[in-house]
């Protein structure tokens, strides 16, 4: 099991779109295809910063997943389209991580 800590910055102006975004589409739409998101957040002090973790259970899992999501037709002709406006996608960083024993996420 791993997880995906996903680090995006918001184009200037769009934070609050890309969070009504997220989780009125992107998320339900994720979830219905079978990710587990474990939480979703925008920095405190940074206006632009936007950050969310997802779940796999194997590097299989997550193969399974992400053509599920991102080779659908919902999110190539729906999804997909209207990110650039909102996403500064040259900043986007994505980072495997493991859960610690005592961790509470997991």
């Amino acid at each position: 099991m791993f997880l995906e800590l996903r680090e995006y910055r918001t184009k200037p102006g769009q934070r609050e779109t890309w969070v009504s975004f997220m989780e009125d589409e992107i998320i339900p739409f994720q979830v219905s295809k079978g990710m587990v998101i474990l939480g979703s957040f925008v920095g405190e002090q940074e206006d632009d910063l936007y950050v969310w973790i997802r779940r796999f259970d194997s590097e299989a899992e997550r193969k399974r997943l992400y053509e599920a999501v991102y080779e659908s037709d919902h999110w190539k002709n729906t999804i997909a389209p209207q990110i650039p406006a909102m996403l500064d996608r040259e900043k986007i960083k994505v980072t495997r991580i493991a859960s610690t024993p005592k961790s509470v996420m997991k």
